[in-house]
């Protein structure tokens, strides 16, 4: 017969284990593994959301271009009333040229954005105003915009005054004109905006206005041009408001 092989109880025999420094080695690089495999599907999925946000202001890059033909001007970044109060928003004045003449037809401007009748248009969600990253976050569907001018001295948009592109001396090139901001909770109707001497001065700030997204490192801005930059959430906040003044004279350099 042949031999037969017996199992020891021999304390010394213990099965050998597996240092835990091995152990944590080993679930991180499965950790990595897994991200590394999920991180394609995430791209792919937000990649068509930001090329769609990126022509959103491409498309309103045109309409206030064909605007300042039309009046030699761009739009105020609102009209205000007798008190001072803003009434309107250039998002209005803008209607026209975003193919949404009906809706600018039917809007009344010897009442507020938000008076009886123009309340009654407040339902229409335009989507040409809100990145669709930004729209997917809300539980409801809600006519907020995802996109604002930077209102006050020095900019593009100094209140109830038109500017003009000559009077842009930094040049388009190097001047902001739209920004995206996340969860803004502005109608487009609404003459609100960010203001340079309130906003942070920082990309995707905590627990502040500001330029912000809902994209990955960054955010895009509509500069004077008609051209859309992605801006890094990294840029120096001394280049970031240089962007925002149309004729402080200095050097915006790469964003």
């Amino acid at each position: 017969m042949h031999g037969t092989i017996e199992m020891s109880d021999s304390p010394g025999k213990q099965p050998q284990q597996i240092p835990a420094g091995v152990k944590i080695a080993i679930a991180v690089l499965f950790i990595g593994i897994v991200i590394a495999c999920l991180l394609p599907a995430t791209g792919s999925r937000t990649a068509p959301k930001r090329t769609a946000c990126k022509n959103n202001l491409k498309q309103l890059g045109l309409a206030l271009h064909n605007y300042h033909d039309a009046y030699d001007m761009f739009p105020p970044a609102y009209v205000a009333d007798a008190r001072g109060r803003p009434e309107h928003s250039w998002r209005v004045f803008a209607l026209p040229y975003i193919d949404q003449a009906v809706l600018y037809n039917r809007y009344r401007f010897d009442e507020p954005w938000n008076g009886p009748h123009n309340s009654e248009l407040a339902e229409n969600t335009l989507m040409v105003y809100q990145c669709p990253s930004d729209a997917e976050q809300r539980e409801e569907p809600v006519a907020w915009t995802s996109y604002v001018a930077v209102v006050g001295p020095h900019t593009v948009w100094p209140g109830a005054e038109a500017t003009k592109i000559r009077d842009i001396t930094d040049g388009t090139t190097n001047t902001l004109l739209v920004a995206e901001s996340r969860n803004t909770g502005i109608h487009w109707m609404e003459p609100r905006d960010l203001h340079i001497g309130q906003m942070a001065m920082t990309l995707n700030p905590v627990g502040g206005q500001g330029i912000s997204s809902q994209h990955w490192g960054g955010a895009h801005a509509l500069l004077g041009d008609g051209s859309v930059h992605f801006i890094s959430e990294g840029v120096d906040p001394a280049l970031l408001r240089r962007l925002m003044e149309r004729d402080d004279g200095e050097d915006v350099g790469a964003f």
